[in-house]
């Protein structure tokens, strides 16, 4: 999650902390940025912000914009987009509520069976536009019309709940704590400190490895400042989650998830091949990739994770109602685009995508915090997200 990549360099060795922060400028600015954010609503809302029961909530409300986040940045970084997320979320909630609460279906074949159902709308779509040519703008656009419509004849334009208790805990539900401390879930501040050391050790380890076959590596100072500035960070927030009620299942969910797409985008080849795809099909197509299959499989990853959302709101809302997930996919693609991921295709990266959607959670529940209305809301993450695409752009045209 650490990683930075580096040009190889055969003489190599260092690479200059000048040098390594103009080529990392925007990963290392969004990091800034999140952090100037959250200090500025904090100091506006007198403390409010990083209240142990606030920050939990803030992670509960944008897990499901944070799980599309990842499968969306793949769809963009292959040169595509997808507006039909939100319906998609919104349907299978929707499908989810009626197994198991008119059909009484058990919560994990209930599960199981709305994410295969979001694989296959995600390779519905996809085909038409990996194998027919379709722009992806028209397809998921009609995507967004037709499962919208679908969650409302599914409900009967009613909600319908409220789910199994054993559900519920997808999204309300936190690690449980065998020490058993009062005020202070031990389990979850050690989880946080493992992670922390982990990452930390990670990130040494990688270094190691660009040194050993002569590539160009940050210098030790640098890295050791960022990583234990990176660890206390993660070290905090667990302290202020363990003395609430501990980790939120979602939260372990979403750091699986992360993992897995900064582990496939950055060191696999499958993940090189998207990136290829997104900066130069034609050329990516020339060389052997078969791009057409590429762009199918990041479809159906989109649908996977956009039914898994569709569960973790349900299970947050414990109702599954025909308005579920409307403008989710605005959110989701600001956050991509914020973090970094170019409109054109080929760049962006997972932490980016990431602390995208942290922005704009923050911005949200800062700004309702603040008690600024909706109309406002809209405005300023509006403009947000232009002057982020424009940053790319002008970037790019220097």
């Amino acid at each position: 999650m650490n990683s930075i990549v580096e040009t190889a360099a055969p003489a190599a060795g260092k690479i200059s902390t000048a040098t390594l922060i103009k080529k990392n400028v925007h990963e290392y600015g969004m990091l800034i940025s999140l952090a100037a954010i959250m200090a500025f609503f904090e100091y506006m809302t007198d403390g409010t912000l990083m209240q142990p029961l606030n920050i939990t909530n803030l992670l509960l409300q944008n897990s499901y914009i944070v799980i599309m986040a990842l499968a969306m940045l793949l769809v963009i970084v292959a040169g595509h987009i997808d507006l039909s997320v939100g319906s998609v979320a919104g349907f299978i909630g929707g499908l989810a509520a009626v197994l198991m609460v008119d059909f009484h279906w058990h919560y994990i074949p209930a599960t199981l069976v709305c994410l295969l159902a979001g694989a296959l709308i995600g390779g519905i779509q996809g085909y038409f536009v990996a194998f027919h040519r379709i722009p992806s703008f028209i397809v998921t656009l009609g995507g967004m019309l037709v499962f919208r419509g679908a969650a409302l004849a599914l409900l009967k334009g009613q909600s319908v709940g409220p789910f199994p208790r054993e559900f519920q805990l997808l999204s309300s539900g936190f690690i449980p704590d065998p020490f058993g401390a009062d005020g202070l879930r031990l389990t979850s501040l050690l989880l946080g400190g493992v992670v922390a050391l982990v990452l930390f050790t990670m990130s040494l380890r990688e270094r190691a490895n660009k040194l050993h076959y002569g590539a160009a590596a940050e210098p030790l100072g640098f890295l050791i400042a960022k990583n234990v500035a990176f660890a206390a960070a993660i070290v905090y927030f667990s302290y202020l989650l363990a003395s609430y009620k501990g980790l939120p299942n979602v939260l372990v969910i979403m750091f699986v998830l992360m993992m897995v797409f900064d582990f496939i985008t950055n060191r696999t080849t499958i993940g090189r091949r998207i990136y290829a795809l997104g900066g130069n099909e034609k050329a990516a197509r020339l060389s052997g990739i078969k791009t057409d299959r590429l762009s199918f499989y990041t479809f159906v990853n989109m649908g996977v994770l956009a039914a898994l959302a569709g569960l973790v709101f349900a299970a947050r809302l414990n109702t599954a109602t025909p308005k579920a997930g409307v403008g989710f996919e605005l959110d989701v693609i600001a956050a991509c685009f914020i973090g970094g991921a170019s409109a054109t295709g080929g760049v962006g990266k997972v932490m980016g995508a990431v602390i995208g959607a942290f922005v704009m959670g923050v911005m949200n529940n800062g700004m309702s915090i603040l008690g600024i209305g909706i109309d406002w809301q809209q405005i300023i993450k509006g403009v947000v997200l232009v002057a982020a695409v424009f940053v790319d752009v002008y970037n790019k045209n220097k």
